[in-house]
């Protein structure tokens, strides 16, 4: 008897996502940021019109000035959702740098007010806004709006900020501290006042205007003109409400399995009540995609709840959590804690609908065996692929005879043999089970570049 036929896991990897295009294409963002970066200084270093230098502690705080600002616009391209940038990295690790690098952007501002604060403390003249020049009130307020959108960022959980509020605060002080950033850079006038050096400022605030526009205006014409309409809403296992969306325009494109979207539900698309949420269904089962939401806060709970026919806006796809990245594997490794399976049932579902015969295993993680979502859609799958599922509960029935607790180092060494450490490791879930599951993996010897996880907190 012949063995089936499988379709080539190659022939659902597109150019753009072959490994070597995705290292070229990263490193070449990488060298444009800085060269974006390193761009002021060469222009202010190259100058024929440069002005006498003061001392180099002056000119150091000038250059961490001039620094804060270029990355401070470049944080609009990093939130902008723009796929050239966000597909070699991923949209996940994309907003985690952001969300560190503004952390530098307010250091560099605090650098730099705070050597002329203690050294050249003359050149900061008024420092009450009510008689200050104008320039040197907007450096400040831009040093405020900075250090309020980080504090209410890192601080919104706890205080219990509400997230569309928060959002609406985000965008409002990052826009008024930019805004006050360039407006101080070029008032001041003294090194943005050389010819190759304004031209150069006042092109970054023409490419800043655009993402603005693109982010703000243009993508939510786009998204208003191709409207989804919310077709089911199915209750599954752990509280999780499963949305199947039928595109009334066009559907998604070039989508792979494992990827997420910006999902609007019930609001207009410039009403930033959109959330990421991973795409449940594959490719292969298109048009209609579905979305798998727990409620863990205010808009994700009234989510959950939205009823048949209710209007809906996707954005997407985004992500690079998926089997098309390792068309090369023998098999995969998948961990997953909670809602975080969702991205993980995606790729199952593109092995079952693909008939791919790699073996799978899967280690899933619950607070109980009730909770697990999708268990027996998962057993269904099991029928059809090689996949192999281990249900971790934490608190386990009385005759339950499988894992119980946590994933740790022992429970990993007893499912995963050592043919397993090549393959890729795909984790999504909770960041303490991430961080403990990727610290077991590392100590049986797998290799961190065969570790990938879906960051499953992005807002």
């Amino acid at each position: 008897m012949n063995a089936p036929d499988h379709p080539d896991p190659q022939a659902f990897v597109r150019t753009a996502d072959r490994p070597l295009v995705v290292a070229l294409r990263a490193s070449l963002w990488l060298i444009a940021g800085l060269g974006i970066i390193a761009l002021p200084f060469v222009l202010i270093l190259l100058g024929s019109d440069r002005p006498t230098a003061v001392h180099p502690l002056w000119d150091f705080a000038m250059g961490c000035g001039f620094a804060a600002l270029t990355l401070a616009i470049a944080q609009f391209a990093l939130t902008g959702r723009v796929k050239l940038l966000t597909t070699p990295f991923g949209a996940d690790i994309i907003y985690l740098f952001h969300r560190f690098l503004s952390w530098g952007v307010l250091g560099l501002m605090l650098t730099h007010f705070g050597i002329l604060y203690i050294w050249y403390q003359p050149a900061l003249g008024e420092l009450n806004p009510l008689t200050a020049r104008w320039e040197l009130t907007a450096g400040r307020v831009a040093l405020v709006c900075f250090g309020a959108l980080i504090l209410s960022s890192e601080l919104r959980k706890r205080v219990g900020l509400e997230y569309h509020g928060w959002r609406i605060l985000h965008i409002a002080l990052a826009v008024t501290g930019t805004f006050a950033a360039l407006a101080h850079v070029l008032g001041v006038g003294k090194y943005s006042a050389m010819a190759g050096s304004r031209t150069l400022w006042l092109g970054i605030a023409l490419v800043w205007a655009a993402f603005l526009a693109w982010s703000r205006l243009l993508r939510p014409m786009v998204l208003a003109r191709n409207p989804w309409r919310v077709t089911s809403n199915e209750a599954e296992r752990g509280g999780v409400h499963t949305l199947t969306l039928r595109p009334e325009g066009q559907p998604l494109r070039a989508w792979k399995p494992g990827q997420f979207a910006w999902l609007t539900i019930g609001h207009a698309p410039w009403a930033l009540r959109e959330h990421p949420f991973t795409i449940s269904t594959a490719p292969d089962r298109g048009p209609e995609v579905s979305f798998s939401i727990k409620p863990l806060g205010d808009d994700s709970e009234r989510m959950a709840k939205t009823p048949p026919g209710t209007l809906a806006y996707v954005d997407g796809p985004f992500g690079t959590f998926s089997i098309d990245r390792e068309a090369t594997a023998e098999g995969f490794v998948m961990i997953a804690g909670g809602v975080g399976i969702t991205p993980i049932l995606s790729n199952l579902h593109a092995l079952q609908s693909r008939d791919d015969p790699r073996p799978v295993i899967l280690l899933y993680a619950n607070s109980t065996l009730d909770e697990a979502s999708f268990r027996e859609e998962l057993g269904a799958i099991a029928q059809d692929i090689d996949l192999t599922i281990v249900h971790v509960p934490e608190e386990a029935p009385e005759d339950w005879q499988g894992e119980t607790g946590m994933i740790d180092k022992d429970l990993l060494a007893r499912h995963l043999p050592d043919m397993t450490h090549d393959w890729p490791h795909m984790l999504c879930g909770p960041a303490p089970m991430l961080e403990a599951v990727s610290k077991g993996l590392t100590a049986l010897g797998v290799p961190a570049r065969r570790i990938s996880s879906e960051i499953f907190d992005l807002v």
